[in-house]
């Protein structure tokens, strides 16, 4: 979504000024232009250097700066940018904001800037929680074209614990998706389970498999992007998603979360790469190994996808995941009519650069009414979309 966009990126005198030559890697990484404004104070935390190296950009820092390419920056770049993003703001900056000053480049910016403009505060907890701070927060929330990010809670830069931090790069880059995705999935409550289950054998050892929650995670992004209500039920996985998340480890814990939020769902998108079996029993103790031969006697896990399928309702949408090593698609198909899916995505480990841990994927999709899309090798996040944008069809 941020390929070609024009990204204004502001920054204020915190230490979380550390941070934004990542967030401006990400958003080069994504195919955005960035430009970059500070505060003379941000100065002190990151150097112009460093800042223009990464932006193929001239840092605007001083409004009287001789060197500026325009004799009036903060007017012209905002008519070059498609979104602003100031972070870390700091309670000066956000006071400044409420208050309508404009006293140096980052805040002069700000009051030209009539698109949208993303803020992630970062401050002391006992700064965020001052009266002073909450009501200018409240009054720059209600500017038509500011989107404020919450604070994260954490380790702060004080040395104490508590709420204030700056939300991570990653996740400024996924608000920034989000506010220039189209929102064609609003009001849409969807489900999607992500990642690997693990069954215990005993305290140090599980079976499971090779699944990641790559692709589970890029579908979740993708319908957040686009104005859904997501909830990801996640296995174990290194993978992050700002949006809620029930994190489960065996196939029991991921069936009995599916069933109670398929409840209210629109959409079901089954990812998750559910161990078939668990071992009988689980030893409370470490299995000691004595030199022979080990029997670990298995017994099935209950199958989460035709479950949903047995209660899904004529309004809910059901899509399922298979991985097969062959006869490829007369086991999907089959696997989406016993199961009773409206459409299943079949992965296939036979293609370089699609399956397990990759950061592509090469799939195909089949619908229940008999239509077959196959979607080219592309980023998990492009064929998350992509399929996406086939589900209005298998219904």
């Amino acid at each position: 979504m941020l390929q070609g966009k024009h990204i204004l990126v502001g920054i204020s005198g915190g230490i979380a000024a550390y941070k934004i030559p990542e967030l401006i890697r990400l958003l080069k990484k994504a195919g955005a232009e960035v430009c970059v404004c500070t505060t003379r104070n941000a100065l002190q935390f990151v150097t112009p250097l460093t800042l223009e190296t990464l932006s193929n950009n001239r840092v605007y820092s001083d409004v009287f700066a001789p060197h500026n390419e325009h004799q009036t920056e903060h007017i012209s770049l905002p008519d070059w940018a498609d979104l602003m993003i100031i972070a870390p703001c700091t309670a000066n900056v956000i006071g400044k904001m409420a208050a309508g000053i404009a006293d140096d480049a980052l805040n002069t910016t700000f009051l030209a800037m009539l698109k949208p403009v993303i803020v992630a505060p970062a401050m002391n907890d006992k700064m965020l929680q001052h009266p002073a701070v909450q009501r200018n927060l409240q009054t720059i929330r209600e500017y038509p074209n500011v989107t404020v990010l919450d604070c994260d809670e954490g380790f702060l830069a004080c040395g104490t614990q508590g709420k204030g931090r700056m939300q991570e790069p990653e996740d400024i880059l996924q608000a920034a998706d989000c506010l220039l995705e189209k929102k064609n999935m609003l009001g849409k409550r969807v489900l999607i389970t992500a990642g690997p289950t693990q069954e215990k054998i005993d305290p140090v050892r599980y079976i499971s498999n090779y699944s990641t929650g790559k692709m589970g995670y890029a579908l979740a992004r993708a319908c957040m992007l686009r104005g859904a209500e997501v909830t990801l039920i996640s296995g174990p996985s290194a993978e992050h998603f700002s949006g809620k998340t029930v994190r489960v480890t065996s196939a029991q814990e991921m069936l009995n979360a599916a069933v109670a939020e398929f409840v209210n769902a629109d959409i079901a998108i089954l990812c998750a790469a559910v161990a078939d079996y668990r071992p009988e029993q689980t030893a409370d103790k470490k299995i000691k190994r004595n030199g022979e031969s080990m029997l670990l006697p298995l017994v099935p896990n209950a199958d989460i996808a035709a479950t949903l399928g047995k209660q899904k309702k004529s309004n809910q949408l059901l899509v399922g995941f298979a991985l097969e090593t062959d006869n490829e698609e007369q086991n999907a198909i089959e696997k989406m009519q016993r199961k009773n899916l409206d459409c299943i995505v079949l992965n296939s480990l036979q293609d370089k650069g699609a399956g397990f841990g990759c950061d592509t994927n090469k799939v195909t999709v089949f619908g229940a009414d008999g239509r077959k899309t196959v979607l080219p090798l592309a980023s998990k996040d492009e064929i998350a979309s992509a399929i996406i944008n086939l589900l209005a069809y298998p219904h």
